[in-house]
């Protein structure tokens, strides 16, 4: 109905109340209050009117329509739903949003502790390791005596792990993989994930390692042999059981003969030919002691003889 159409009929309504004029178009009866009630009618309509012909109509449309759009479904048909979006269409992110949405229709019950896990895994599986780390980290919050919780323990951890970046980088993400992986191992020792969360943390310790080796290798290339001999002895006093040690032991046999501290050169190549008489490292480290007239011989008080001992290497 146009605003005229609408003022016409008020007008009509009011004269047929006896409280306005439609011939003169001023309110009577000042003091009827069926007139009074009329009149408030007519002030709001007419508030109305300037709004729908500033295209605000839809604000009312908004206000008066019914909000249908959330509706409630079984927390067993969402769960299902959110398994054969994973498992048959291999559609992670979209399962992980059927398994949100069972926790968040149903948060007080079983499905929504068992889609709380599953949406980890889903966002484990379509990549999303931040999101996996929430999910996991808000499980093992809410039930740690859940017979699952080592399973997201062990999501967060190898969440961690998967981003682990090469050498050349900074290693924070390495470190909190390491945390994470061992958090596995001593609260769930008997798990069927702490063999696994072993494993990762060696490979994890040993690009710790490589780091320091990579760093130690720049600073031996600028003949800064002190300050390539920290990272050696680092590799060397903290990560034995890596890859990179054999290396870690050549090299401090080479900075140690460059700065003419013979007793520790001798001492590292001596325990590299222990431990790893084959490694062509030993080679190396066994014919630039003998370059200077020496022969590889362990002193048991250096740093580098302690270290191997402690771990029955010596």
């Amino acid at each position: 109905m146009s605003a005229q159409r609408m003022m016409h009929e008020l007008r009509k309504a009011l004269a047929g109340a006896g409280c306005y004029s439609v011939a003169a178009g001023n309110p009577v009866a000042a003091g009827n209050p069926v007139g009074r009630q009329l009149r408030l009618a007519v002030g709001l309509v007419v508030l109305a009117i300037p709004l729908s012909g500033c295209g605000t109509g839809s604000l009312w449309d908004k206000f008066l329509a019914k909000d249908d759009t959330f509706v409630e479904e079984p927390a067993d048909k969402l769960y299902n739903e959110g398994l054969y979006l994973m498992n048959q269409r291999k559609d992670a992110k979209a399962a992980s949003k059927k398994f949100e949405e069972v926790d968040r229709q149903h948060p007080y019950s079983d499905w929504a502790r068992k889609s709380l896990l599953m949406s980890a895994y889903a966002f484990y599986n379509s990549g999303d390791y931040d999101s996996c780390i929430g999910a996991a980290t808000r499980y093992v919050t809410l039930h740690p005596g859940s017979a699952d919780a080592a399973y997201a323990q062990y999501l967060i951890a190898a969440s961690h792990y998967d981003q682990i970046p090469d050498t050349s980088r900074d290693q924070g993400r390495t470190e909190k993989a390491i945390a994470a992986l061992e958090e596995v191992i001593r609260k769930y020792p008997t798990s069927e994930y702490a063999n696994s969360a072993k494993a990762k943390l060696e490979g994890a310790r040993d690009q710790l390692a490589g780091k320091e080796m990579t760093v130690g290798r720049y600073y031996m290339e600028k003949r800064d042999y002190t300050a390539a001999i920290n990272r050696f002895k680092t590799v060397v006093t903290q990560y034995q059981t890596t890859r990179h040690v054999e290396e870690a032991l050549a090299r401090l046999t080479e900075a140690y003969m460059a700065i003419g501290i013979v007793g520790e050169a001798q001492t590292a190549a001596a325990v590299l030919g222990h431990n790893f008489p084959d490694s062509r490292w030993y080679k190396d480290a066994y014919n630039l002691v003998k370059s200077g007239g020496l022969e590889p011989s362990e002193n048991q008080g250096s740093y580098i003889s302690r270290a191997f001992k402690k771990l029955g290497l010596g």
